[in-house]
């Protein structure tokens, strides 16, 4: 299989999903002539034309706009916001628009649209270009949320959002874009061509909305991640010798709670790690579920490890970043509950 970074897959994913339906356009700032901030849809305007990808003015609601037009309308929008920092003026269009269309229309109408927004931290951006806002879509009915860990995931569900007839947001942790990132941001990054999780098999796989997947099996706990927590949650692990049962959410909604509850009642202690805040964080939705329904297996109060409840800083970000000491601290305090 070939290996790709993150970047070429969701590249790839655009192309796959082009090529098959006509309908699919993908458009955004910058995105058509340059390619994305990120090149993440390079080359796709010089090969599918300005009609199917092109640029946008700088106008987040405006984009989201059109897009929801476009797919009462029967397009296949896939659109990109630059930094999902930037998604807030667009917030209303997304909530009250694109989430609510199949229900306010009886059905009449769905909104196939995607949404795509490079998220997290750990690059450096500061408090603007950092946040990781994934509790503001979870908590709005008639949205899927998505968050890929590796290349093979990110163009399978990426792939998935297209095809669904519902609006997706698409949310890909940018620290992810080019390797897999463990927390130690002083250690030279590998890239996923060198990394066994950077395989992509080629032709077109979609990965189903809504099915978790176990990166790492294990018996002492269970530890609930998405994103770039994924890796920080291995290497925890690996370096604390901690017997950890790690999950990969990959979509918030669908849940795959099934997934969920089978580890803890199997492990009976779980710890939950995400970038974003605290407070109202989707974490603690995830602690509220895992208390439902595991209530009877539960060995040690559920622990969260998360960013703390401040905007995202520039000069301390490794102090804010959820790392691998923290998470391992975790681990080992829910161990000896």
């Amino acid at each position: 299989m070939a290996r790709m970074t993150m970047i070429e897959a969701i590249q790839n994913a655009h192309d796959l999903a082009m090529e098959r339906d006509r309908t699919v356009v993908a458009f955004g700032q910058d995105v058509g002539f340059f390619g994305g901030v990120f090149r993440c849809t390079a080359g796709l305007q010089k090969k599918y034309g300005k009609e199917r990808c092109f640029d946008t003015p700088i106008s987040e609601l405006g984009i989201i706009g059109a897009a929801v037009g476009m797919a009462a309308y029967g397009l296949k929008p896939c659109v990109e916001i630059q930094f999902a920092d930037y998604m807030y003026p667009a917030y209303d269009q997304i909530v009250s628009e694109a989430a609510r269309l199949r229900y306010r229309s009886a059905g009449e109408f769905t909104c196939p649209l995607v949404v795509r927004m490079p998220t997290g931290g750990g690059i450096y951006g500061g408090q603007t270009h950092s946040q990781s806002p994934e509790a503001l879509f979870a908590h709005v009915t008639g949205l899927k949320t998505v968050v890929p860990s590796t290349p093979a995931d990110a163009r399978g569900l990426l792939l998935s959002s297209i095809e669904d007839p519902d609006p997706v947001i698409f949310l890909e942790p940018k620290r992810l874009y080019n390797g897999p990132f463990d927390g130690h941001h002083d250690r030279p990054v590998v890239s996923w061509k060198k990394h066994d999780l950077g395989e992509v098999e080629p032709g077109y796989h979609p990965v189903p909305l809504g099915k978790a997947a176990i990166r790492r099996p294990g018996s002492a706990l269970t530890v609930l991640a998405y994103g770039t927590m994924v890796h920080v949650a291995l290497a925890a692990a690996e370096e604390t010798g901690v017997d950890a049962e790690v999950i990969d959410l990959r979509t918030l909604l669908p849940l795959d709670l099934d997934t969920i509850v089978e580890s803890v009642r199997k492990t009976g202690r779980c710890v939950i790690v995400h970038e974003a805040t605290l407070t109202c964080g989707y974490g603690a939705e995830l602690a509220a579920l895992v208390q439902k329904n595991c209530f009877y297996s539960l060995e040690a109060p559920v622990v969260r490890v998360t960013g703390w409840d401040t905007p995202y800083p520039h000069a301390q970000e490794w102090d804010y970043f959820p790392g691998p000491t923290r998470v391992g601290r975790a681990m080992t305090q829910v161990l000896e509950s």
